[in-house]
């Protein structure tokens, strides 16, 4: 049986801790410039004292969507990132209630909320422009990959589809690598329960320790998995957070395995570590024979 290793595209094939800084920046100079037209220099100082703020605190602030938690803010540098801005947004407005409507003005299409809508835009627009930044070992680890004759590699991200495409191209692989893009592991929907956790709403939740709960509901997220396995294939999931890409696999009984970086929490290391279904990867050229051992 074939064994489809999914494998989430930015921070776990990318060094993203060295990338966030540059998008900080430039997600300061959109607000400040195109969506606030505000001060810079006023926003920069916002910005710092925020993320000083929620690093003090962590399991106290999350990356919000629907009103609902999609990650703790400390699992990742780019979610880091998203989830400062967004309470830099949220304290903004609640100051100055006419900025919304500059805001909403400045925005495309509404999907979310008017925050959650404003820093997935900074997000997406921002990490296209980056040049490819690879961690050591990711040519090799997929090149492995795709010449394993049981194995089938598959990029998984919430990002664009055609930005990681780009971007793996790069790579000069020596077969061309599927990519599942805009997958919306953010996404937590209140009205949806994963039909492998039915009952009582605590059935859908993890709580992971006394300062960690990780919802489930993620709809888009689930149907991105059981697509990725419709023809019959076994899935292993490999990605560097654990609420997003991790959480849900994990608890719908996919190994998963949770690369440990700069950035990774020991909440989250201790949680994969405890749990039947994970692992954690010391290091990304670690996974081939960590996917052996499976077998």
């Amino acid at each position: 049986m074939t064994l489809r290793i999914v494998i989430d595209f930015d921070g776990t094939l990318t060094a993203e801790e060295e990338q966030a800084a540059p998008l900080a920046e430039r997600s300061l100079d959109t607000l400040a410039s195109e969506l606030l037209a505000l001060p810079r220099a006023a926003l920069a100082e916002r910005y710092r004292a925020t993320r000083e703020r929620l690093l003090a605190a962590p399991h106290r602030y999350w990356w919000e969507v629907n009103g609902l938690v999609a990650s703790y803010c400390d699992e990742g540098a780019f979610i880091l990132n998203t989830t400062t801005l967004e309470t830099v947004l949220s304290d903004l407005l609640a100051e100055e209630p006419r900025l919304a409507a500059r805001l909403r003005a400045a925005l495309p299409a509404a999907e979310y909320d008017l925050v959650a809508d404003a820093a997935n835009y900074l997000f997406h627009r921002h990490t296209a422009e980056f040049p490819p930044l690879f961690r050591p070992g990711a040519r090799d680890v997929l090149s492995a990959l795709l010449a394993h004759p049981g194995w089938q590699p598959l990029v998984l991200t919430n990002s664009k589809g055609d930005k990681v495409t780009r971007l793996l191209g790069t790579l000069a692989l020596p077969a061309e690598l599927p990519v599942l893009g805009d997958t919306r592991q953010y996404e937590v929907v209140a009205g949806w329960a994963p039909p492998f956790a039915p009952g009582a709403p605590e059935a859908r939740l993890w709580r992971v320790d006394a300062w960690h709960t990780i919802d489930l509901r993620r709809p888009a997220y689930y149907r991105a998995l059981l697509g990725a396995a419709a023809d019959g294939a076994r899935l292993a999931v490999v990605g560097d957070t654990l609420s997003l890409p991790g959480a849900l696999p994990l608890e719908m009984g996919i190994p998963f395995f949770l690369l440990r970086t700069p950035y990774t929490p020991a909440w989250c290391l201790r949680a994969v570590r405890e749990h039947p279904y994970g692992a954690v990867l010391a290091d990304l050229r670690n996974l081939p024979a960590a996917l052996e051992a499976l077998a």
